[in-house]
């Protein structure tokens, strides 16, 4: 259908997080997308190498979502969730729990990650006001990255994201952020910088672990550039929680559902929140959503604290829990058991991280990082921080590759049904791209 618009001036749409001039006067249109490729508006092939925005591990268009969401609109487009409910949102609620940890048995179902995040806040804020706990203060952490919402922003630690919106959340303060120039191209967790961790004990030595309501981290930091946490990090921010009585909130957006060849980064860590955000691959990228989960210690606080017959959690959106969405969803998990896609995901790995670690020794390349299915590729900058990495991701485009850059770092994410020859191919194009910066 995307052939077959007649008008398209690009005036009109307001492109986020775009140069949208640039952009205006050399558009990178997208007209068809399958599997792992997508197909520009010149009928070029465009492989991608970051599965949309981390979100369509299982290919795109897939047939079995675009067959449930069809199905499911053919019964209902919209049910108000408000006071009202309809079977396929407590299904997919099920499907999500089988996946989570064995205390967690609710899921709040919202519209995107940056509405997780705002949502999750919330929640801690509900959770001790039941226990009767004045906790102002929230922990975040340097170039960490929690959506575009206020309360996101606020949690956010990269400054391009904070700057031209300076009425942020109060009292929010931030740990270290734990890469370090000491260990370039490290493969995993790093061995040193678990000690980092103890920036969480000195928020609670100078403001009173009293105070503070929650910590929230994404386990491995992702927008930002694929920041994995040292060996200890977050078993140690786990204790500091547990023996202040602070919530600790993971942000699950990208690392959840398999991408780091695990159903989520609690799996892969050992170390297990008391809430969790996630987004992304819930439905594949197909439809809009997004979701927090909470552990039975602070749903059954919250619950118990309202009288008989209110309203319990004074919370929610429009669209939360979208008929066509939780179709979507529940088509996706069914894709992700019935394929195994985390195991895949799990096997495909050290052939992805050594083919990404394969460009160590490029001269454009200042460090790599990557663990799972997501690498992140630092390059020198340019006398301009970012200009070179926004040049590489346009480049890249045209020589048939998508890669989401941050910066001067792009972050190489493959679908889970990548194959090897696919992984060579990504490593091909970001070579010959990288050769063409030099």
């Amino acid at each position: 259908m995307a052939y077959d618009v007649q008008t398209n001036s690009l005036a009109e749409f307001w492109i986020p997080f775009t140069d949208n001039r640039g952009f205006k006067q050399d558009p990178r249109l997208i007209v068809k997308a399958s599997g792992n490729y997508l197909t520009d508006h010149h009928g070029g092939t465009v492989i991608d190498g970051s599965s949309g925005l981390f979100c369509s591990p299982a290919g795109h268009s897939h047939p079995k979502i675009i067959e449930a969401v069809h199905r499911a609109m053919q019964d209902f487009t919209y049910v108000a969730p408000f006071g009202s409910g309809h079977p396929l949102s407590f299904a997919l609620a099920e499907r999500v729990a089988r996946l989570l940890p064995e205390n967690f048995n609710h899921v709040f179902f919202v519209n995107s990650g940056s509405e997780a995040i705002d949502t999750a806040l919330k929640m801690v804020m509900a959770y001790h006001s039941a226990l009767g706990n004045d906790r102002t203060r929230f922990v975040s952490r340097e170039r960490a990255y929690h959506g575009v919402n206020m309360g996101g922003v606020s949690l956010s630690g990269m400054v391009n994201n904070r700057k031209t919106f300076p009425s942020v959340m109060p009292n929010v303060v931030m740990m270290r952020h734990t890469w370090s120039e000491d260990e370039l191209f490290v493969r995993g967790q790093q061995q040193s910088g678990a000690e980092l961790a103890n920036d969480l004990q000195r928020m609670v030595d100078t403001y009173g672990g009293q105070t503070i309501a929650a910590c929230f981290v994404e386990p491995v930091a992702g927008s930002t550039g694929i920041l994995t946490p040292p060996k200890g990090y977050l078993e140690r921010l786990r204790q500091i929680c547990d023996e202040n009585g602070i919530l600790l909130v993971f942000d699950e957006v990208i690392t959840g559902f398999g991408r780091l060849g695990n159903k989520f980064a609690t799996d892969v860590f050992g170390v297990t929140p008391d809430i969790m955000t996630m987004a992304k691959a819930l439905t594949n990228g197909s439809i809009p959503m997004g979701a927090v989960a909470t552990s039975d210690k602070v749903h059954d606080a919250i619950m118990n604290q309202a009288a008989p017959g209110a309203i319990e959690f004074f919370h929610g959106y429009t669209y939360s829990g979208h008929p066509a969405a939780c179709a979507a969803g529940l088509a996706t998990m069914e894709i992700f058991e019935e394929d195994d896609l985390f195991g895949r995901a799990a096997e495909m790995s050290d052939y992805f991280l050594d083919a990404v670690f394969s460009l160590k020794d490029h001269p454009m390349v200042r460090d790599i990082r990557g663990i799972g299915m997501i690498a992140g590729v630092d390059l020198h900058s340019s006398e301009k921080p970012g200009a070179r990495g926004g040049q590489a991701q346009k480049d890249l485009f045209w020589n048939g590759m998508h890669v989401k850059f941050t910066g001067d770092t792009g972050i190489i994410a493959p679908m889970f049904i990548a194959e090897k020859t696919h992984i060579d191919e990504m490593m091909e194009k970001f070579r010959k791209t990288l050769d063409g910066l030099a």
